[in-house]
């Protein structure tokens, strides 16, 4: 059974009647604290002169050569592929998590602990990008929610709960909406309802750069807001 299914199995379970926060008990406040993020192109170690070999690689009778290619472009999370064009295009990875432990963090729950899911309500799920060095606009971001073991966007038992659209170059903004995907609001109620079950969130996409576009530079800085209460 996978993390995912379990938790859903405890709250459908619990929504009848058992291991609830009662409705004469008051309302905890669940607002998390402030998750930061940040895309600093700076980890791909990128080698602008191979990227732009790369990038000016033909590739229609050998596809393997744009992976060749993109191990000498830069040293880790990326690789190379064959486009349409028949050229090779460089795949930068993005995969960033912040972990939450809502015990630790929200301390008040410990007045409760002898009930094994709570009912949550989200409230708003925004993010501020309070600074933007990057030279590039970046792909839509997806918001994951996994177990504590998992890091990579990649993994199957990562589930996509919403996203971020691209931001670009440069730019910044403030109290934007992450936009939820068909079940991703109940998805991260499923998770934060077991609260003594830390788990990870994660910001996960791939960087994609063709021929004619700029070797990506630069560092973008997020913050992310989860507001959500406990209770009837």
């Amino acid at each position: 059974m996978t993390y995912l299914a379990s938790c859903l199995g405890i709250l459908i379970a619990a929504s009848t009647g058992c291991g609830l926060i009662s409705s004469d008990v008051a309302e905890f406040n669940l607002n998390l604290p402030d998750k930061n993020f940040s895309i600093d192109t700076s980890g791909w170690q990128i080698n602008e002169t191979e990227a732009q070999t790369l990038l000016n690689t033909p590739c229609g009778g050998a596809p393997t050569v744009c992976n060749t290619a993109a191990q000498a472009a830069c040293d880790m999370d990326c690789s190379g592929v064959c486009n349409a064009n028949q050229r090779c295009e460089l795949l930068l990875d993005v995969g960033i998590y912040q972990p939450v432990n809502l015990l630790s963090e929200k301390p008040e729950l410990k007045s409760i602990n002898d009930q094994p899911v709570i009912k949550v309500t989200i409230d708003a799920v925004t993010y501020d990008v309070v600074a933007n060095t990057l030279n590039v606009d970046t792909p839509e971001l997806k918001m994951y929610v996994a177990p504590m073991s998992v890091m990579d966007p990649k993994s199957p038992e990562a589930i996509e709960i919403g996203t971020i659209p691209p931001v670009e170059a440069g730019t910044t903004a403030s109290a934007q909406m992450i936009q939820f995907t068909p079940d991703g609001k109940a998805r991260l109620v499923s998770i934060m309802s077991t609260f003594k079950v830390p788990f990870n969130v994660i910001v996960g996409s791939t960087l994609s750069v063709t021929a004619g576009q700029p070797v990506p530079s630069g560092k973008l800085d997020a913050v992310l807001h989860i507001r959500a209460h406990a209770g009837h």
